[in-house]
């Protein structure tokens, strides 16, 4: 929402109309001084002329006074894109408040309103106070809520529903999220082939050639993330489902493609053989470690060096994403601050509980020391 212009609006539309301030004035039945300080911004018309001033002009009275509710894409991704470097560089309550503010500010434009939402998901940690954790995981809920009960756009509420559950997942009310998304699994969209084909039939091969690269990476990413989830959850099959995801994720280059993803299959990889060594079950205790430090050595490597700067791309294989990426709402960046995914990458591996069982391994130490040399400057 622009701020209010309505001078400056006054004088532009009376000018095109080749109109002077004293045949404005007698239009209006009003003075020439009362034209002259409406233009000047020294006072506003009464609320009765908008009606006579936006007819004149031919524009809607929102219009005549420079208002719009809404933000466009571009100025919505430049708005999340101060607030997330704000986050690393301003105490969090102070940037919280102007989140609330800009809030009110735009109270129904639903797609800002999301990103205000997602900004508190991925900077609620920021504070080690938990019951703080949980009023700011709450004002982003309530955003959300309203999202679905009055946005009237199918796609944007079936997004705010998913960030509900995720919502819930951090504040521990798994009975939520189970009745947010529905306890059955529905099947996946293939709505990709029907599009697809229907460009081919319309003789656009390169258009349906990059809906299927878009669908294919994103099922990737998907298969990828679901996948490492299972890795604590088949116990049983923890070594051989890592075995494969990794075997994937060097077919398709993935910490060049998609970094991220292969940063937390570490970090999930090396978990694992930790909790095996909590538990006192591995018959083998130094390769469990052993396997530990190497998947914690990749992920060192990869978050120091093939990782920043950041962005979403394609490759020699999948050579349509970038057009795509380029149309997201936040551009092909990352939804946080360089520095607060930086520090969170270091907390990642020194704050973790799993890892305690290494913390008196000369490796172990030698990581966390590359990670605070290479990550926090």
């Amino acid at each position: 929402m622009n701020e209010l212009n309505i001078s400056t609006i006054i004088a532009q539309n009376r000018r095109e109309k080749a109109m002077t301030q004293e045949q404005l004035a007698s239009y209006m039945g009003v003075s020439k001084a009362s034209v002259s300080k409406w233009e000047t911004g020294q006072s506003y018309p009464d609320i009765t002329f908008l009606p006579q001033l936006a007819t004149l002009f031919n524009i809607s009275i929102d219009q005549l006074m420079g208002y719009s509710p809404q933000m466009t894409k571009e100025e919505i991704r430049k708005l999340y894109q101060r607030f997330a470097k704000s986050f690393s560089e301003e105490p969090l309550e102070d940037v919280l408040e102007k989140l609330r503010e800009t809030e009110r500010k735009y109270y129904s434009c639903f797609p800002l309103l999301y990103q205000l939402a997602v900004l508190r998901l991925n900077h609620f940690m920021l504070t080690e106070d938990r019951n703080h954790q949980l009023e700011i995981l709450a004002e982003a809920d309530a955003i959300c809520e309203r999202i679905v009960a009055e946005s009237g756009d199918p796609f944007l509420s079936k997004e705010a529903l998913s960030l509900q559950a995720m919502f819930s997942l951090m504040s521990q009310k798994p009975e939520r999220v189970l009745e947010l998304l529905g306890e059955d699994i529905r099947p996946m969209s293939s709505d990709e082939t029907g599009l697809a084909q229907a460009y081919l039939m319309l003789g656009n091969a390169d258009e349906a050639r990059r809906v299927t690269q878009v669908a294919a990476y994103q099922h990737l990413l998907i298969f990828m993330s679901t996948a490492t989830t299972l890795l604590s959850l088949q116990p049983n099959q923890f070594e051989l489902l890592l075995k494969r995801l990794l075997i994937t994720g060097e077919t398709f280059e993935l910490e060049k493609l998609h970094p991220n993803t292969m940063a937390l299959l570490y970090l999930q990889g090396a978990q694992g053989y930790c909790q095996k060594l909590m538990g006192e079950t591995d018959p083998e205790p130094e390769k469990a470690a052993s396997e530990a430090l190497g998947l914690l050595k990749k992920y060192t490597d990869l978050c120091t060096s093939g990782f920043f700067p950041y962005s979403l791309h394609g490759d020699d294989l999948f050579t349509d994403l970038d057009s795509w990426f380029a149309d997201f709402d936040l551009g092909n960046g990352y939804p946080r601050s360089e520095k607060v995914i930086r520090e969170s990458m270091l907390q990642g591996v020194e704050q973790n509980p799993f890892f305690k069982v290494l913390e008196d391994r000369e490796e172990f130490r030698k990581i966390v020391s590359a990670l605070k040399a290479n990550l926090i400057s």
